[in-house]
């Protein structure tokens, strides 16, 4: 079944779901009703302009700030204080500091991670750029800054790599995550570059590789050919970390620092390759995953085009099957890193968007499978949020 979906401009409806969804040319709101069996849609936003994240924040409820790059401003960032009625730019989005020889050095491609500072820090804002950087702003999205010593930290810089390297688009710093009982503890993701912790809020990092592995013939002590995809923190257990890699799915327990291999439990026909992860908003050993074709050729599709999430209950000894719904055969597309999201329904829905441009909800925690909208540009990332 498909919902129904009512074109006319909405505003957010307290305690509704409401989805924000990020494509190559434009943004879209989709509001739900109580059942999250209605949709209203509000959009485009930004048409014909790239936006990589559209993030709210949840300490107040209705500011929305935007990456997006565009044809005439380039990489900038938009924020609203009225839940997308309005839109301001940036005064100073994110950019490199210049060389220190007075060359100008970086530059910011497009921003490309947005996380919301701790709830004791109003305001404040994280971000990550292609290629790799980590920005903050202290004043809602209005301005930003760089941020901490990785930018320019020479062993940082040399694990980034050079700017032809990583993904077809560009190398990220993203999976910006802060721990909630602590702002000052931070984790941040490099493709390439690994995934990396800091317990001072940002003046130093360590690394947080054991465990992972890297493609065969490359080292695996060197955080160069580390290429993780996604990281998410556990929201009922912020010790509990899961990480979507290029050489597989990862579960981190602290205090320990050792990644365990959970993706070797998938089944042998599919495959641990993907990008996206998404953990579930009550339950730390519940997670999805959207699987891709891993072979050799890379191709970016679905398995055998045949799209399926894949859910486990036991923290990743064990996954399930959850296609009912979903394409049989035939379906090419796949799902990027910041394409799938929870709600905090209960039971909580499942989203992602395609790379086809299609907007799929998984009921009862991806049971069964329905299409929101079809026919928008290729979707770059989807976030379920619960207006306040």
């Amino acid at each position: 079944m498909t919902p129904n979906i009512d074109p006319a401009p909405a505003t957010a409806r307290d305690g509704h779901t409401t989805l924000l969804v990020a494509t190559r040319k434009g943004a879209w709101l989709y509001h739900a009703d109580a059942a999250r069996r209605s949709w209203r849609v509000d959009g485009p936003h930004f048409l014909g302009h790239i936006v990589n994240h559209l993030v709210l924040d949840p300490r107040d409820g209705r500011t929305l700030v935007a990456a997006a790059k565009t044809g005439h401003l380039g990489p900038t960032i938009f924020r609203s204080t009225d839940f997308g009625r309005s839109w301001q730019e940036a005064t100073r989005p994110p950019a490199f500091s210049p060389a220190a020889d007075g060359s100008a050095g970086r530059a910011v491609d497009h921003t490309f991670w947005l996380t919301p500072g701790h709830t004791d820090e109003p305001g404040v804002w994280y971000a990550g750029t292609s290629p790799q950087g980590l920005f903050r702003s202290a004043d809602g999205g209005a301005s930003w800054a760089p941020f901490s010593c990785l930018n320019d930290d020479p062993d940082f810089r040399r694990w980034m790599g050079s700017v032809q390297d990583g993904t077809p688009d560009g190398p990220k710093l993203h999976s910006i995550l802060i721990d909630p009982r602590d702002a000052g503890h931070l984790y941040i993701a490099m493709s390439g570059g690994g995934v990396h912790e800091s317990v001072d809020g940002g003046h130093s990092f360590r690394r947080l590789l054991d465990g992972l592995d890297v493609v065969e013939g490359f080292d695996r002590s060197d955080p160069t050919f580390h290429d993780p995809h996604c990281v998410r923190l556990a929201p009922s257990n912020p010790d509990r970390l899961y990480q979507q890699n290029h050489c597989g799915i990862y579960r981190l327990d602290r205090p320990s620092d050792v990644w365990q291999a959970i993706g070797r439990n998938m089944p042998a026909e599919v495959g641990a390759v993907g990008f996206p992860m998404v953990v579930h908003p009550r339950d730390a050993d519940t997670a999805w995953v959207f699987p891709m074709d891993g072979t050799l050729v890379w191709p970016r599709t679905s398995p055998d085009g045949r799209p399926a999430v894949y859910r486990t209950r036991d923290g990743g000894a064990s996954w399930q099957r959850q296609d009912a719904g979903l394409p049989a055969s035939q379906a090419w597309w796949t799902v990027k890193r910041q394409a799938m999201s929870a709600d905090r329904g209960a039971p909580p829905c499942v989203y992602f968007g395609t790379t086809s441009g299609e907007l799929w909800m998984g009921r009862d925690e991806g049971t069964q499978w329905e299409c929101i909208a079809r026919h928008l540009p290729e979707i770059y990332a989807v976030e379920a949020v619960t207006p306040a």
